[in-house]
């Protein structure tokens, strides 16, 4: 039985691999952006309130998982990985992070990389990990259940300007959600974490153990044989 990771984070291959799960990488291709816009437009013409941050990292993590399952679905076996049907479970992952109410995913540029922190140093943001799990057990789609975790963190209110511009300049920020990181060169300016450190970094490992054991799975059924 194996795990279909249907991201190409890789932080959240990182994570699986340090509990002993090797899984098979599977982009997802799914245009976040357009998926926000629509389910927001749908919202808005039901009188309803935009997506929270918890429901946005939610919405995408099932699109991505659910994007994947068509996509193999559409192939014959011999185009599938390893030539065989898929046999395991199909995740998907997203991440934001909260400041001020207001979502912010991966800042792309140096200028707003650097906006950001200027805005949360010294401060408290919440980090919000989105969870969608596709039971795919002997080669077709069974069930699906998903869940968010969150995570609070505090910056210090001592970072400098120039701090800030280093660590802009090493490139690391500009592809994580929130512009930070817990396992890199940002762990220094990170004072305290409420929460799994895991769901920072890229993914709640706790969640993926309930999920996983609501199939009736456990985790470790996961692991990769060990010499």
């Amino acid at each position: 039985m194996r795990l279909y990771l249907a991201s190409t984070s890789p932080a959240r291959l990182a994570l699986l691999r340090q509990i002993g799960i090797e899984p098979v990488v599977l982009p997802s291709k799914v245009d976040e952006d357009a998926a926000v816009d629509a389910e927001n437009a749908a919202r808005l013409a039901d009188g309803r309130a935009p997506l929270s941050t918890a429901e946005l990292v939610q919405l995408l993590a099932e699109a991505k998982a659910e994007a994947v399952v068509a996509a193999l679905a559409a192939l014959p076996v011999e185009q599938l990985p390893g030539g065989e049907p898929v046999d395991g479970f199909v995740l998907g992952g997203d991440s934001a992070f909260e400041l001020d109410g207001i979502a912010h995913g991966k800042p792309h540029r140096p200028d707003v990389a650097r906006d950001r922190w200027l805005a949360q140093r010294g401060r408290t943001g919440v980090l919000h990990s989105g969870h969608w799990l596709v039971d795919h057990r002997g080669g077709e789609r069974r069930a699906a259940a998903g869940r968010t975790d969150q995570a609070e963190l505090t910056f210090a209110d001592d970072i400098t300007d120039a701090e800030i511009d280093a660590y802009v300049a090493s490139g690391e920020p500009l592809l994580v959600a929130g512009a930070f990181t817990i396992d890199g060169l940002a762990a220094p300016f990170i004072r305290s974490i409420t929460g799994a450190p895991s769901a920072v970094i890229g993914m709640s490992l706790p969640v993926l153990r309930d999920l996983l054991g609501g199939f009736g799975v456990s985790w470790t059924e996961l692991w990769e044989p060990r010499l």
